[in-house]
Parts: structure tokens; C-alpha cells; sequence
């Protein structure tokens, strides 16, 4: 896009397409000074100098040494690969989760680590009238939440704690676990049986039951949960899902390239 064209745009959306031109110059090139950088993007160096300092502040670009040339770093590629991460775990799961709401009728969810909360990146709903609502992109605690409890599991709990340093606990039930050393207390049972619970943690008269899904690199990276009313369960009911989400669990790992699924 010409300069002229740039300036015509609402400031904000200038402001992102300058960005991006500088990006996208760094990353036709290895380094680049500030005089040399604001004559391929057609910008004042001023501006370059300002917008190259906040992308430095954020971790998108390092200046080498003393000099005035700039880079990036490899965090743009940490992003894509994340994304790039999800798309293929989304396709491994979705066979295994419709084979799930097939067995079950229950609500089916997908959710991975997001900051300090589980964001949910696929779900099968319920073929029940009475069901779960949720929704695809919807955040959740990790603390009151079967999948955040799979998720934080197999960290370290100094790890967890620097996770949930500025997480305040809200106490959604009468269930719901209200610190952080109550919550590792809990993830110590959830790493040995291998699954996580919801029991009316995060909302009356709802259970979730989640077991962990692992990369390559035996990392769990996403948690897989049956949901389902209190009313349609019994505690007898437990084992076979938990043995279901297992076998769901393994098949979507050995597809992330992981072959010791330990459950």
C-alpha cells in the first residue's frame, strides 16, 4: 500500500499497517538500521524509531548490540507455531470427540492454556435438550474447571503459581476451591489418576470430567472433557468415562506425535 493511501486511514488502522510494514521489511532481511528501514517503509525515521521501540518493549524485535540496526525475534514464529499447533490439534480431535458425543450424548469440550484461563477451541454439544451452554473461544478459571485441573497438573507447582500469581478466586459454589495451595493439593490426585474433575465447582447441578492430551514432546497442551447434568449421572458411570476420554485421549496424542500416553 502507497504512503498516500496509508495516511488516508483512520489513525489506528494506520498505526497497524505501519507495523506490519515494518515487520514484514525486518523479515525480508535479517537486519536493518533505522535510515535504511524508514526509506523502504516510506515512513518519517521518527516514526520508525517509535514504533520499532515498542515492538523492543513487547519482544517482537531486539537491536543488535550497540548499533542501530534492528531484527526480529523469533517470537512471531512462537506465535504462528501455536496457531499452526491448534489447527492440526483441532483436526486430530474432532474424530475422536464426535465418536465421544456418539457414545455419550453429552457435551464434548476442547480447551487449551490461555495466560491465566482455559479457552475453549472446540466443542460438540449435547444432544440433549437440557445441556451445558458454552461456546467456542469462551474463557473459564483453571481453578474450578476440569480442563484447567489437567492442564496445571503436569506442570510444576511453582509453575502454577506463577500462573495464577494475579488470579483471584471466586467461589462460584459451595465446592469451589478458594487458593492456590488447595488447587495443587488437588493436582497432585489429578497427575496420579490421571483425569481431572468438576464436581459443581464452576456451577450448580454440572459435572466435567478431563483427561490430558500431549505433544510430541510429552507436554500436555490441551485438555478433553465429558460434560454433563448431575442428574443424568451416576457414580457408576464414572469409570466408563474416564476410560473413554482415556482412549480419546491416547488416539489424539499419538497424533500429536506422542506415543507413552501414560493412562
Amino acid at each position: 500500500m502507497a504512503k498516500d493511501e496509508v495516511d488516508k486511514q483512520p489513525d489506528s488502522v494506520s498505526s497497524v499497517l505501519k507495523v506490519f510494514g515494518i515487520l514484514q521489511a525486518l523479515g525480508e532481511e535479517r537486519a536493518h538500521g533505522i535510515t535504511e528501514l524508514s526509506q523502504r517503509v516510506m515512513m518519517s525515521k521518527s516514526t520508525v524509531y517509535r514504533f520499532l521501540q515498542t515492538m523492543k518493549s513487547l519482544g517482537y524485535v531486539a537491536q543488535e548490540g550497540d548499533t542501530e540496526k534492528y531484527s526480529l525475534t523469533l517470537k512471531l514464529f512462537e506465535l504462528g507455531a501455536k496457531a499452526l499447533q491448534n489447527v492440526d490439534l483441532i483436526r486430530s480431535a474432532d474424530i475422536q470427540m464426535r465418536e465421544l458425543s456418539r457414545l455419550t450424548r453429552e457435551t464434548i469440550h476442547l480447551g487449551a492454556l490461555e495466560e491465566d484461563s482455559i479457552v475453549y477451541i472446540h466443542k460438540i454439544d449435547s444432544l440433549y435438550n437440557l445441556r451445558m451452554y458454552s461456546r467456542i473461544g469462551r474463557r473459564n478459571p483453571l481453578y474450578s474447571t476440569a480442563i484447567g485441573k489437567v492442564l496445571l497438573a503436569w506442570r510444576d507447582p511453582e509453575e502454577v503459581k506463577s500462573i495464577l500469581a494475579e488470579v483471584s478466586f471466586q467461589k462460584n459454589t459451595s465446592r469451589t476451591l478458594t487458593s492456590t495451595d488447595a488447587l495443587i493439593t488437588q493436582l497432585e490426585r489429578v497427575r496420579a489418576q490421571g483425569f481431572g474433575e468438576d464436581n459443581e465447582e464452576q456451577e450448580e447441578g454440572l459435572r466435567c470430567i478431563a483427561v490430558p492430551i500431549f505433544d510430541r514432546f510429552g507436554v500436555v497442551i490441551a485438555g478433553l472433557s465429558i460434560s454433563f447434568p448431575t442428574i443424568r449421572f451416576t457414580e457408576e458411570e464414572k469409570g466408563n468415562y474416564v476410560a473413554m476420554l482415556h482412549r480419546a485421549g491416547r488416539l489424539i496424542s499419538e497424533q500429536m506425535g506422542y506415543r507413552d500416553y501414560p493412562f
